[in-house]
């Protein structure tokens, strides 16, 4: 299986100005995004078996990842963008 990392900008395609503008203006979104991209890497190590991490660890990174694209996606909508 081939692992793709799930860069924000891939993920919310048609929002990269919105990314860009909030990432920009609002710190708390700036640091959300930070952490995503944090752990999405952490995830894609793990999962292309450059890292080791049990199978309770790397659940856990991906549903604090889900939560972080789940509370960004809330943020896109709310800078007036619909297709997050």
């Amino acid at each position: 299986m081939t692992h793709v990392p799930h860069e924000l900008h891939e993920e919310f395609p048609n929002a990269a100005e919105a990314l860009h503008a909030l990432k920009m203006a609002n710190a708390h979104f700036k640091t959300l995004a930070e952490r995503y991209e944090a752990i999405n890497h952490q995830v894609f190590r793990i999962e292309s078996e450059l890292d080791a991490a049990s199978d309770d660890v790397l659940e856990k990174l991906k549903k604090e990842r889900l939560q972080l694209k789940d509370d960004i996606a809330g943020m896109i909508r709310e800078h007036g963008h619909t297709d997050a």
